[in-house]
């Protein structure tokens, strides 16, 4: 898939850098040029998100930093992270379970500004009718995702 990233606050995960073609590349979208000293912190993170990408269903309840999120894109985030592995769920589905049905597309654009990709799963929400929809680091990443749980798409 390529390079990897993770991203921590004193709060907690604060975002997933998903597939760059180089640690640079990473390194340039955390912002920091000492993320290389803080490795130790994410090992166990780090041995979770290869077997979730080897295929294995992987439980990922770190504690994470939305302290930067607005009340609305919380709410969209805490339902996608109820989606079971394996399964989808239409941006539909996440407005009505946060009360708003008629925000289908308020919950595509919380979605795509998901800082912590896998860990919030926004992968896991499809268009109606099936569709993957959208995807911040585009539709093969989003199809690789599903297909690595399973899920035909």
């Amino acid at each position: 898939m390529g390079w990897l990233g993770l991203g921590r606050s004193a709060s907690g995960i604060s975002h997933v850098i998903l597939p760059q073609k180089s640690s640079d590349d990473v390194l340039d979208l955390i912002g920091t040029t000492n993320a290389r000293q803080h490795n130790n912190a994410f090992i166990n993170l780090k041995q979770r998100l290869i077997r979730y990408l080897d295929g294995a269903t992987v439980d990922f309840h770190d504690k994470l930093d939305l302290s930067k999120a607005t009340a609305f894109q919380k709410l969209v985030w805490q339902a996608a992270q109820t989606i079971p592995h394996g399964q989808t769920k239409s941006y539909g589905w996440i407005a009505a379970q946060i009360g708003k049905p008629n925000a289908a597309k308020a919950v595509g654009q919380a979605l795509g500004r998901n800082p912590i990709p896998i860990l919030i799963p926004c992968h896991r929400v499809i268009a109606g009718g099936g569709k993957l929809g959208g995807f911040f680091c585009g539709l093969d990443i989003k199809k690789l995702l599903l297909e690595i749980e399973n899920k035909d798409i």
